[in-house]
């Protein structure tokens, strides 16, 4: 197959082009930012936990550039018309209509197709806009063009398409409706800021509509978790993470960018945070939503308006928290003492020689690692290792080999529903020679006390083990994004570096595949890196953390917790009205509906740790 080199009109019969050659000299141009993610699903989905740098290479899966930048804009509209709507004839319909218009408007654009009779318009722009910007255009466009998909444009963190060359998901690529060279010059010489003006202003109509409309609707989580900052509680409120991560926010309650940015600063400094911490989110994508609403002013300026408005913010905070001072008497309790105790352990006579506790748990652990090859590499294998080291971990925070946390707390710890956890547990303490021994049933506000037991089969080796330095680990935030087998592999090069890939598979008992893939993801986010000599090490300048937030990931553990809050207070709720004496609550009838509620974790001490635990 020859490239296509010649000049041709879109409506001519077109050279092939190269899937390669395509890529590598439009996909660079078109791009919000140089990352591409792949699906390795069949084009079904695109995670971004598959996200990489884009190169010239065409890859060889499914693969789809990020539309806007980590400033929250974009260099290129991408307008996808898909033939799944209204069919293939209504998809051809609509893009000669749309290229009508451009061509009206004085624009340029690029075009190609799919296998399936999909179709993408791709339209460079000299100067970047932001999200809001392109948002409202595409929306407005789709309102005239049924088959036209608006949702690439409508989100900031995840909006992506496949340009020319790409492999498609039923065979084939992304094949250019046009030449080359053509497309080269289209996206080497982008539209001027006078032909985005003369989009815009011939659909000003349909854009007013689509604001117009945006107000009628109401966000969801601003409805049930509006920001308080007049008391600070030193973590930002979930609605100001989305609207920072993602550039969207209630149009009745903001009025325009400026109000929602300014109610993201606000919410920020009441969390405690300073200015250096909100220009890195900015700079490294963490927050490409409040870069896109500073994205209207040169970038000269920038910094300058951002220090300016956080000025502001502080200021506002400081008077705020000030008005309400020495008014908060009855959040405090002058006899109220700290508690000395683990939550759920109080109650219990348990060890108290922590010296010795430390050495069983220590202990444990070295049975941990010689036992946990039993469990295969399958899901439940791997969640019931998970499990085991969430009850490590929780033994390390208590100083005691008794682990009274609720199936939710370690919900949160290990990233599983909790009815999950639940069912791990009671295999577990199934086992013969298992590492956990069932010592008490839960009753009440307690949950099921646990031991953990190191068995008779491995005592002697373990016990002769050196005992492996640093922590123990749940699931790391992270790794919710990444996978079970990610955690595995990095949790062995931290305890082991310098080590093979064949090294990795066999620590672990992971599939060479699993590995192999968990590597190649690691190692795109900078989690990890191989020296010359081929082994693996961690990187530890990269932060787990930040990388959580980037991932959006904090956000599911909020979520979480706030499900089992709100399922905490039912269930005390519950236990008032139907249980009446210390007797009833020690010894329910048989009406008691054990098997409906599990009871939520006490006090949130493994869940708090969730948000609090870094890389």
């Amino acid at each position: 197959m020859r490239a296509c080199t010649d000049l041709q009109s879109p409506g001519a019969p077109q050279a092939p082009c190269r899937p390669a050659e395509a890529w590598a000299a439009l996909a660079p141009l078109l791009a919000g930012q140089p990352r591409v993610r792949l699906s390795r699903d069949g084009g079904k989905t695109y995670p971004q936990k598959h996200e990489r740098t884009l190169t010239p290479g065409l890859p060889s899966f499914p693969a789809a550039v990020r539309i806007f930048g980590k400033d929250g804009t974009c260099a290129a509209i991408f307008l996808d018309f898909d033939s799944s709507v209204a069919g293939i004839d209504w998809v051809e319909a609509d893009v000669r209509a749309v290229q009508t218009w451009l061509h009206s408007c004085g624009a340029r654009w690029i075009e190609d197709y799919s296998p399936n009779g999909g179709r993408h318009v791709y339209i460079p722009l000299e100067k970047r806009v932001t999200f809001s910007e392109a948002r409202d255009l595409v929306e407005a466009l789709g309102n005239r063009h049924r088959s036209l998909d608006k949702s690439p444009h409508q989100n900031l963190l995840h909006g992506c398409v496949r340009t020319p060359g790409s492999p498609h998901k039923r065979g084939g690529h992304q094949e250019l409706a046009m030449s080359l060279s053509m497309a080269y010059d289209v996206a080497r010489r982008p539209n001027s800021a006078s032909v985005w003006a003369a989009m815009n202003a011939d659909l000003v109509g349909e854009i007013s509509a689509v604001r117009a409309l945006r107000l009628e609707q109401r966000l969801t989580p601003t409805d049930v978790d509006a920001p308080k900052i007049q008391h600070p509680t030193g973590r930002m409120s979930r609605v100001m993470h989305q609207m920072a991560q993602t550039g969207l926010y209630d149009a009745n309650r903001y009025a325009t960018d400026s109000d929602a940015r300014q109610a993201i600063l606000v919410g920020a400094a009441a969390a405690g945070m300073e200015l250096t911490d909100v220009e890195r989110r900015m700079m490294q994508g963490t927050w490409p939503g409040l870069a896109s609403f500073y994205a209207r002013y040169a970038s000269r300026h920038r910094s300058q308006s951002l220090r300016r408005d956080w000025l502001e913010a502080v200021t506002y905070v400081a008077k705020s928290s000030g008005s309400r001072e020495g008014k908060n008497n009855a959040r405090k309790s002058p006899t109220s003492q700290p508690t000395t105790h683990a939550p759920g352990l109080q109650a219990t006579s348990l060890p108290t020689n922590s010296d010795a506790e430390h050495q069983h748990i220590r202990t444990w652990r070295s049975a941990l690692r010689l036992k946990e090859h039993a469990y295969t590499d399958s899901r439940t294998g791997l969640a019931r290792r998970m499990v085991l080291r969430a009850l490590g971990e929780a033994a390390h925070m208590t100083a005691s080999r008794f682990v009274e946390f609720g199936v939710r707390s370690i919900a949160i710890a290990t990233g599983l529903d909790h009815t999950t956890v639940g069912s791990h547990l009671r295999a577990l303490r199934g086992e013969s020679d298992g590492l956990v021994t069932l010592v008490e049933e839960g009753r009440g506000t307690k949950g099921d006390l646990y031991m953990l037991t190191v068995p008779e089969d491995v005592k002697a080796a373990a016990e002769d083990m050196t005992w492996q330095k640093g922590k123990i680990h749940a699931m790391r935030p992270v790794f919710r994004e990444l996978g079970l087998p990610a955690a595995f592999v990095y949790e062995t090069l931290e305890h082991s570096p310098g080590l093979s890939t064949a090294g990795i598979i066999r620590l672990t008992g992971l599939s060479r595949t699993a590995v192999s893939e968990v590597l190649e993801v690691m190692a795109a986010w900078n989690m990890i890196v191989r020296d010359m000599t081929r082994a693996w090490s961690v990187v530890s300048a990269t932060s787990l953390k930040d990388l959580a937030e980037y991932f959006g990931v904090m956000e599911a553990v909020a979520a979480q917790l706030q499900r089992y809050r709100i399922e905490r207070v039912l269930w005390k709720e519950w236990l008032s009205k139907n249980v009446n004496t210390v007797a009833e609550l020690i010894s329910p009838g048989e009406d008691y509906p054990w098997e409906d509620f599990e009871g939520p974790p006490d006090e949130w001490a493994l869940a708090d740790m969730a948000f609090t635990r870094a890389g």
